[in-house]
């Protein structure tokens, strides 16, 4: 489940395990588990734990599973591991499906350019380095020197770089650090011509970035008080306070900007203009768009912080500003929003002016660079993009290179240039340097991946729900493909929190069409394709469509002779684990195979551990009487029901996850295992060292995928044949210049 992307200039906002030595020893059934043969899994221990919400009592037996780190939960993890690692290491087509992994893994990786002061600043991945690495320069076509190297962190790439920002004159970096996966970050500064740490080290911060002053003597950021040491990866996330953090000084010093000890869900990013001016701070509670914004005048050393948005009535993105203007993109009377303008000077709402209205399709976002508005639209979940002055005229469309995702275009409001990045199901990203003023587009990073895009096509459908509802579909697979019911299909999709599920370079999408597989992705009701009304179809009363749309997709792929119910298999992480869990609930006999990741399984006590409680604004709680009726009546724990035939399923999760409990999988797996009563294998795969999914090392990803394909492969009686043609030996061609 995403969280909260921070910031409009900063970078950046789930697997092998060891088994350990010593451990308790299983029955031989479970150490030569055979992929032929039915499984005996390790036993839960049922509990008597029964909770009442609203007269109905709700049992809850294996509630000790909550605690990852007690013994009676480790000797239960490392034999379901043993299970699951026993099973997966006997299917013989595994280790042809990680080498071609491998193989196609295997590329330059470049992500945007980023520039400040004189200094240009990126990330690459050289290919199968399990950490992205960061990079300055001083021209675009000088040397990079590498600025920082996390796979030097750490032994087992398992210390990622996930939030990074240079000073206004680009001397300084400001960089978050997390380690296994975990949200919570320590950051650090340091010296860019030296490549030195300074002695700044700050702890307790989570769903921030940083931003500087325009000084560069400092900068802003959220952090939480600091847990109890038993509370870390579990207890709940309250009460973010906004801290300045002065350089030199330790972080006791830091200076409280703003917090609200009465509203112990409210949480602030700090964003300083462009020009220094003024502290922007976006307050925020749970996940849904809507947003107050408040401001401080950072020039006025004794100016209080003004509330300019009030009320959570609207989704309100702060731009920029000139002078007195705040530019907003929002959906305030606008589903698929528009920009608006406020004076400070007279914030009285009669006196905002419409600068970009609402169009037919989604203003996903818009950036100020070199004095004009981009703004980035989705039509039918595929970019477009435009190119506004400061007044709404209408300048031009930015051309792309196809049905792809367009994204980036950041930078400052001098800015001559921009850089973005574009992407398609068989096209990998490539970057665009997009000069402002000529409107021409460049490449200017273009990867070289073993493989032939010509040799596969997307089409885009559109299907109909169980209530009549249109919803768009993506298909991608080899050409030439047969419609006769009998290709493997994985069906993708997520549906939730205003997130649009767009077009994206995969290298294990490529693999698994390469071994025959068909790729589809539907645009569930619940994300942000469509705008706030797309998204409300499928929040809280109305989750029940994002599951019958996803249904219905499936329906619609066998009617249509691309696969069948013996081939057909689902697939979805975090929210989209939730998505799985309901619809295998739901309707078992629709699928072979189910592959739920990072699931939120447990609908009825998610939102007591770390974050939960801010996916209420998407879900609903317990608490709520009407609420808990409809998640009771999908939540997948406790709609699974004893005697019950489930499809073949491979649960992956992590021990240490910190967004999404493992508990929401440890419970979903023992319910199940206890629950199945035919003979397709259900299991749980959980990685050590690991969190939801954000900077998981690139050897830890290859293992997992590999263990997924290598599981459809059995469980859907594929016949692969992962050889090389010629063509796929060859670069993909598919992609020309745009401009």
């Amino acid at each position: 489940m995403k969280m909260l992307n921070t910031g409009r200039h900063r970078a950046g906002l789930f697997v092998a395990i060891a088994v350990l030595a010593g451990l308790a020893v299983f029955p031989v059934a479970v150490l030569a588990a055979s992929p032929d043969k039915p499984l005996a899994y390790p036993k839960a221990r049922k509990g008597d734990q029964v909770d009442l919400y609203h007269e109905t009592k709700v049992p809850d037996p294996y509630r000790w599973l909550e605690d990852p780190d007690s013994s009676e939960s480790r000797e239960w993890i490392e034999a379901q591991n043993r299970l699951t690692f026993s099973y997966l290491k006997q299917i013989p087509e595994r280790a042809a499906i990680k080498k071609r992994l491998t193989e196609i893994w295997d590329y330059e990786k470049y992500q945007l350019y980023y520039k400040e002061g004189d200094r240009y600043f990126f990330k690459k991945n050289d290919g199968l380095q399990n950490q992205d690495v960061l990079y300055t320069v001083s021209s675009l076509d000088g040397r990079p020197t590498v600025l920082l190297d996390p796979n030097k962190l750490s032994e087992d790439g398992t210390v990622s770089l996930r939030g990074w920002q240079p000073t206004d004159d680009g001397k300084l970096l400001a960089y978050g650090l997390s380690t296994s996966g975990s949200d919570w970050q320590e950051w650090k500064v340091r010296d860019v011509a030296t490549g030195a740490d300074l002695d700044d080290h700050l702890q307790w911060v989570k769903f921030s970035g940083a931003s500087w002053t325009k000084d560069g003597k400092g900068f802003f950021y959220s952090r939480y008080d600091e847990p109890d040491k038993d509370a870390t990866l579990q207890g709940l996330n309250y009460y973010q306070k906004l801290f300045y953090h002065r350089l030199g000084t330790p972080q006791s010093d830091d200076v409280l900007i703003y917090d609200r000890p009465d509203e112990k869900e409210w949480g602030f990013d700090g964003s300083v203009t462009d020009d220094g001016r003024y502290l922007i701070i976006t307050v925020w509670k749970g996940t849904g768009p809507k947003k107050l914004v408040f401001y401080k005048d950072l020039q006025d050393k004794g100016s209080k912080v003004v509330e300019l948005i009030r009320e959570f009535e609207a989704a309100y993105s702060f731009i920029e500003h000139d002078g007195p203007i705040f530019w907003f993109r929002t959906d305030l009377d606008a589903p698929r929003y528009r920009v608006i303008a406020i004076d400070i000077t007279r914030p009285e709402r009669d006196h905002w002016k419409e600068i970009i209205p609402q169009g037919a399709n989604t203003l996903r976002s818009v950036r100020l660079v070199g004095g004009r508005f981009i703004a980035s639209y989705l039509q039918h979940a595929v970019s477009r993009v435009k190119v506004f002055d400061t007044r709404g005229g209408f300048v031009r469309a930015v051309e792309l290179p196809g049905m792809g995702r367009a994204y980036g275009f950041g930078g400052k409001t001098d800015d001559p240039e921009t850089f973005y990045g574009y992407t398609g199901f068989t096209d990998p990203a490539m970057i665009f340097r997009y000069d402002v003023e000529t409107g021409k587009s460049t490449v200017f990073r273009r990867p070289t991946v073993d493989f032939n895009a010509d040799d596969f096509v997307t089409r885009q459908v559109f299907f109909r729900s169980k209530d009549g509802t249109k919803v768009p579909m993506f298909i991608t697979h080899k050409k030439g493909i047969t419609l006769d019911g009998r290709n493997p299909t994985l069906l993708y999709g997520y549906g939730g929190f205003n997130i649009p599920i767009t077009p994206g370079f995969s290298s294990k999408y490529i693999v698994w069409m390469e071994m025959g597989g068909v790729y589809a992705v539907a645009n569930l009701r619940g994300g942000g394709e469509y705008g706030k009304e797309w998204h409300d179809a499928g929040k809280k009363l109305n989750k029940q469509n994002v599951f019958d749309d996803f249904i219905a997709a499936a329906e619609w792929l066998i009617d249509k002779k691309y696969t069948s119910k013996q081939k057909l298999a689902i697939h979805g992480g975090s929210n989209g684990g939730l998505l799985v869990g309901a619809c295998m609930t739901q309707r078992p006999d629709l699928f072979a195979a189910c592959l739920p990741a990072v699931g939120v399984m447990d609908m009825l006590r998610f939102h007591q551990f770390t974050i939960g409680w801010a996916w209420t604004s998407d879900y609903g709680s317990a608490k709520n009487p009407e609420e808990f009726k409809a998640l009771y009546a999908y939540s997948p724990l406790h709609n699974l029901k004893p005697g019950t035939a489930y499809p073949a399923t491979l649960i992956t999760t992590a021990d240490h996850d910190d967004r999404v409990v493992p508990a929401h999988s440890f419970k979903f797996a023992a319910t199940l295992q206890d629950a199945h009563s035919g003979s397709a294998p259900v299991l749980i795969r959980i990685q050590t060292k690991a969190g939801h999914g954000a900077g998981k090392p690139t050897s830890v990803q290859i293992e997992e995928i590999t263990d997924m394909w290598a599981f459809l492969v059995r469980t859907l009686d594929m016949k692969i044949d992962l050889a090389q043609s010629e063509s796929a030996k060859k670069p993909s061609t598919k992609l020309h210049p745009a401009g």
